[in-house]
């Protein structure tokens, strides 16, 4: 009977101190009231903003909006956590592309690089040799043909290419194409591929997005490691028009190209401020809320608009953070909050690369990394956290602690098509979580996914839907709060593999 009874104490005792432990990971009222949805929309409308240019990665218009950013950083009672006692964390990135000085003839015909005829690389080259146009290119065609030595000219095919995803005229015009027929045309040793575009999907690719791509090269961050565009399959390829077809049929006609490339180094920056934690053990523990600075500038236009202002992508992250910054300095939490705002993800994630090569905390002392991208937009009950679901969960306490947060605020429908571990996209290691992943610390990814303005000039900020930002940035928090506060630390699912 004593037995029982300790026992049944013990069960009481266990049970009130976890309902209080559940109560202290509730974020507070005074937090939850900093975020505000008239101060997301003003940060908004001056961060994607036509005054910063579409913030291109690489460019003064990024360091511009860095500046302005470290400014409402330091405004929210955020401290500089950057390098030297700023809140920035300068890097180069090195971009490679073909001089105004290459040259490329078909004949007689001096054409004009960027306008007549796209490179799909930017890598030196010299080519003397006849073109021979097979029309489409089927398998038949090239087996039948007598290629060697020759710039092959064709119509490319989409058979054996799934062209259901994101931006699949950029993906098939830039990679998809090039991959299929070098792979096949590398045993018939042809000295170079060009491509037709003869149907809308290749000729509103090649003006609306394809060209500027390519004409601004290849980017790659400089940390010391070469890699070169070129391999044994590095036949240079090359896209025209289909109004040149004629040109291209004239037999015996010749192809020749001197390409040569410029190199140079631009600067991009990460910006890090800190509200620091109030236990005296637990605040030297860093929560890291990120985001990412950069967008895709000014390019081509469309319907008038040639400012690609991102403020989806990834405005809204940025505010939200500055949102969230606001709450903890109302109250701040036990461990200590690093806000991150990226420099260069959008040409592949060299701002949060380079952070988890040269981080500004101690590698273990990062606790979890809560991102964000793309939060504003789509049904406003509807939403998506990657880095949960089956193979993808990086974390269970993570995950768990992401959910309940969800549960006690915004009660957003979970969109988990996109966490699908076998999802062609790979969504999970698209934005900047995943280098930090890399290295085995647990991430989550906040987003409400891809809509039709996405990487378009139309990603305004006037198309952003404020009240689910605010749910998203609420979420956010919510999570954020959980993870500061808890006795125990997220830790790496053993079962998540990095599968990038």
């Amino acid at each position: 009977m004593v037995k029982s009874l300790s026992q049944s104490l013990f069960v009481i005792c266990l049970s009130i101190l976890i309902h209080l432990s559940a109560k202290a990971q509730l974020a507070p009222k005074e937090g939850l009231a900093a975020i505000r949805e008239t101060d997301l929309k003003t940060d908004l409308y001056t961060f994607a903003g036509d005054g910063f240019r579409g913030r291109e990665f690489c460019s003064p218009d990024e360091l511009r909006a860095a500046v302005w950013l470290a400014d409402q950083m330091r405004a929210t009672g955020m401290k500089p956590a950057g390098i030297d006692g700023t809140f920035f964390q300068f890097f180069n990135v090195r971009r490679d592309q073909l001089s105004a000085s290459s040259t490329i003839k078909i004949g007689d015909r001096n054409l004009i690089l960027w306008k007549d005829i796209l490179a799909i690389e930017p890598f030196p080259s010299n080519i003397d040799a006849d073109i021979i146009y097979i029309g489409k290119g089927t398998k038949e065609a090239i087996n039948s043909a007598d290629l060697a030595g020759k710039v092959v000219a064709l119509i490319p095919t989409y058979d054996d290419l799934d062209l259901n995803v994101a931006f699949p005229k950029v993906r098939f015009m830039q990679r998809l194409a090039s991959l299929k027929y070098r792979s096949l045309l590398a045993e018939k040793k042809v000295k170079g591929i060009i491509f037709l575009a003869n149907d809308e999907f290749t000729k509103t690719g090649w003006h609306e997005h394809v060209r500027a791509r390519f004409e601004r090269g290849n980017y790659r961050l400089d940390n010391g490691l070469h890699t070169s565009a070129q391999n044994n399959l590095s036949i240079p390829a090359f896209w025209m028009l289909d109004k040149d077809t004629e040109l291209l049929k004239t037999k015996k006609i010749r192809f020749t190209a001197n390409l040569t490339t410029d190199s140079f180094l631009y600067p991009s920056v990460n910006v890090i401020g800190k509200i620091e934690g109030t236990d005296l053990k637990l605040k030297n523990e860093n929560v890291l809320i990120t985001s990412h600075i950069d967008h895709m500038g000014v390019r081509e236009p469309q319907n008038g608009d040639s400012i690609y202002n991102g403020a989806d992508d990834n405005g809204s992250a940025v505010v939200a953070m500055l949102a969230i910054a606001r709450a903890y300095n109302q109250k701040p939490a036990k461990r200590s909050q690093l806000f991150i705002s990226f420099g260069s993800e959008e040409p592949y994630l060299f701002g949060s690369t380079y952070y988890t090569q040269h981080p500004t905390v101690k590698k273990e002392d990062i606790v979890a990394v809560l991102n964000a991208d793309l939060i504003g937009r789509n049904a406003i009950d509807s939403a998506a956290i990657l880095g949960t679901l089956g193979a993808n969960n990086t974390s269970k306490l993570l995950t768990q602690m992401a959910l309940q947060a969800n549960d006690e605020g915004p009660k957003f429908k979970l969109d988990t098509v996109w966490d699908n571990p076998n999802h062609k996209e790979g969504f999970l290691y698209r934005s900047d979580h995943a280098p930090f992943l890399k290295l085995g610390i647990p991430s989550v990814f906040y987003t409400t996914l891809l809509h039709p303005d996405y990487h378009t000039p139309k990603d305004d900020p006037e198309h952003i839907d404020y009240k689910k930002l605010r749910k998203m940035t609420e979420w956010m928090y919510r999570t954020s709060w959980k993870v500061a506060n808890a006795t125990a630390r997220p830790v790496i699912n053993p079962d998540f593999k990095y599968r990038r």
